[in-house]
């Protein structure tokens, strides 16, 4: 299976927040972020694996910044790293203020998408090659993620967390 890039899979996403998807306080629902984002890094993944693919979970999300009625809202996704099945998906959230056009990082995601064949069956995804200081630094951290994730889970042993020992042991 050919090795893909970070760039390979790079969903970029723009849109108005209309009334109808904020809340009282005319900021952007929270759950409707979330949709969004869902959306992005979904296509990242089928981009990536060039099959049906599934969420399997939502690792983190940081609502770091609300998101006003009116902005333009970006959301770029990419896979980060990949496993036999799974892949890693980074999600940067940027809006545009309405008024002077400035553009903030307000949130990011981290999500994982499974491929899927026909019949719902896990199927093995390509290899990823990080390109940019950024992409190395979010395919290294991917691997602890997703050892305090199945340590977290019962899944694996602590002892057996290399990448978890390694920031804790000389």
């Amino acid at each position: 299976m050919k090795a893909k890039t970070p760039s390979d899979s790079r969903t970029v996403m723009t849109d108005l927040v209309l009334p109808s998807e904020t809340n009282p306080l005319n900021n952007l629902f929270g759950g409707e972020l979330l949709a969004r984002m869902d959306r992005a890094a979904s296509i990242a993944a089928r981009r990536h694996s060039r099959r049906i693919t599934v969420t399997a979970s939502v690792n983190h999300v940081a609502f770091n910044r609300s998101v006003p009625l009116g902005s333009v809202v970006t959301i770029e996704a990419a896979i980060s790293r990949t496993f036999r099945t799974s892949m890693e998906v980074f999600i940067d959230v940027w809006m545009e203020d309405r008024f002077s056009g400035e553009r903030t990082k307000a949130n990011e995601a981290i999500y994982t998408f499974v491929a899927v064949d026909d019949a719902g069956v896990p199927t093995e995804v390509p290899p990823l090659v990080p390109e940019t200081q950024l992409e190395k630094e979010r395919f290294e951290a991917a691997l602890r993620r997703k050892q305090l994730s199945l340590v977290l889970a019962g899944k694996m042993k602590p002892h057996d967390a290399t990448e978890l020992k390694a920031l804790f042991m000389d």
